[in-house]
């Protein structure tokens, strides 16, 4: 529980990268040097050790040759005063102990002067009686223990006793501890020293991000111009260029939507405007008759049926802005039938322009959609086909399907559409030609309400045109609507 709330603290209050890249760098060059001092620090132990072993086996075969050559061990030879004083003074040099065991394991010989006529047996005794030397390093005690063989001189293969010496090793360990206390004392310089120089170059090395954060927070208090390309290194480059697209998709998103307010400003005005003239005129003349009274009437009814449809409009590409699940009623729909009631509603209007309305369909469709907002695109697409053609020109509707997609087809012979106007034939209240437009009633939003509702479906809408030669929308939509997971688009 106490290493959760730990850890919930530390995201609450936000890990330093200076810090992470501090610890890091420390790190990375203390830890090589630790390992480097224990490992030394082990080996020259080891090698003192060693080295001390060496020298007790030189020593114990050096008197145990002499004792077999003097015959220390038989009876008229024990009293050898030489040979005392050698083993007193190697016992003292190695701050050990030496005795001397007989062949029947009685010790005959002490420096300490404690266990002379007292029985001595051990593995190490045994094997030499056996003609091996032996050797036994205990840890804990901190000492050394050399069995060595002493031989009759009379045989040299007859051993007739065992020298045993035990040397201490506290002075290697001593002197391993005050090596270890001057490592220790260096590794801390060295830790304070590192942690300095890692502050001063991660400062260095941050000071690039330190820019971008600034420009980040001109860029939060509004300041979408605000330059931030840093390119002291690839990474910060590569984040200021990502930023800065970003930005300029929001400088467009911040364009669009001031174009879009002044153009639905306009949109509404303009009716008001015509509507306050017309009334402006009739207040202003006596005795109108009634066929102008009525005239002035009729336009002032098709200016409000005018502004009532661009407000109509408007409301239905908010509701489409919304979540595309909470405004979907989707339904299994016979696109067959619903092409067909299209193109039947609009037949009177294609009559008065004379424009033949055709529709062709190669196989039988059912799919996924709104039949409601489906009928919107579609009746959007074909209208605007006839209400921009040429007199005695087509509209052809052709239908068609495969395992996964339906793909309607829109095609006229009208006036076309300019080259430089085809990417913005879907933007809010775009006209291409807006002395027409205004003449057949449009209010340049249904391309942008078709777009949003083939959206809506997963579905995609393609444009292709010549002006004078008409032009051609092809549409694709999901037989089978399948909701997108969230995140994902």
């Amino acid at each position: 529980m106490k290493k959760n709330r730990f850890m919930e603290m530390l995201r609450a209050r936000g890990l330093s990268m200076k810090l992470v890249l501090s610890f890091t760098m420390v790190t990375a060059a203390l830890v090589p040097l630790i390992l480097q001092a224990a490992l030394m620090l082990g080996s020259f132990q080891q090698n003192q050790l060693d080295g001390r072993s060496m020298e007790i086996q030189n020593q114990c075969a050096i008197l145990s040759n002499r004792m077999t050559r003097s015959g220390y061990m038989t009876a008229e030879k024990k009293n050898n005063t030489a040979l005392d004083a050698q083993m007193q003074t190697i016992s003292d040099l190695y701050n050990g102990r030496i005795v001397i065991v007989s062949s029947n394991f009685k010790i005959i010989a002490d420096t300490f002067n404690l266990s002379v006529g007292k029985y001595y047996i051990s593995e190490e005794v045994i094997k030499c009686f056996r003609g091996e030397a032996a050797s036994h390093y205990n840890k804990e005690m901190q000492y050394f223990a050399q069995a060595t063989p002493v031989y009759d001189p009379a045989n040299e293969k007859t051993v007739n006793g065992v020298l045993v010496l035990t040397a201490s090793t506290e002075n290697i360990i001593s002197l391993t501890d005050k090596i270890s206390g001057s490592a220790h004392l260096f590794l801390m310089s060295m830790l304070l020293v590192l942690a300095a120089v890692s502050v001063m170059a991660v400062h260095l090395l941050m000071a690039p991000f330190g820019k971008l954060q600034l420009a980040f927070d001109r860029v939060a208090q509004g300041d979408l111009d605000a330059d931030i390309m840093v390119d002291t290194y690839r990474e910060t480059k590569q984040l200021s260029e990502s930023v800065q697209k970003s930005l300029g998709k929001l400088r467009a998103v911040d364009q669009s939507r001031q174009e879009f307010v002044s153009n639905v400003s306009h949109e509404l005005k303009t009716p008001i405007t015509s509507i306050r003239v017309l009334a402006d005129s009739l207040m202003g003349m006596e005795d109108v008759p009634v066929e102008l009274y009525r005239e002035f009437m009729t336009d002032i009814s098709d200016e409000i049926d005018r502004e009532n449809q661009i407000i109509e409009d408007l409301l239905m590409l908010v509701k489409m802005d919304k979540s595309a699940e909470s405004q979907m009623n989707l339904e299994q729909v016979s696109i067959n039938g619903e092409l067909e009631q299209v193109l039947k509603r609009l037949r009177p209007i294609a009559k008065r322009k004379n424009v033949e309305l055709i529709l062709e369909s190669f196989r039988e469709v059912t799919a996924d959609v709104d039949r409601v907002k489906m009928s919107l695109a579609i009746t959007n697409l074909v209208e605007n086909a006839v209400k921009y053609n040429v007199d005695s020109g087509w509209v052809r509707v052709t239908l068609d399907a495969d395992h996964k997609f339906f793909y309607i087809t829109v095609a006229d012979s009208g006036i076309g559409i300019p080259e430089d106007c085809i990417d913005h034939i879907f933007e809010r209240f775009f006209r291409v030609d807006k002395a027409r437009s205004r003449e057949v009633g449009g209010t340049g939003l249904g391309l942008s309400i078709t777009k949003n509702v083939i959206r809506m479906h997963h579905g995609v809408i393609d444009v292709e045109s010549q002006p004078g030669e008409g032009t051609v929308f092809h549409v694709r939509i999901p037989l089978n609507y399948v909701p997108r997971q969230e995140g994902r688009t």
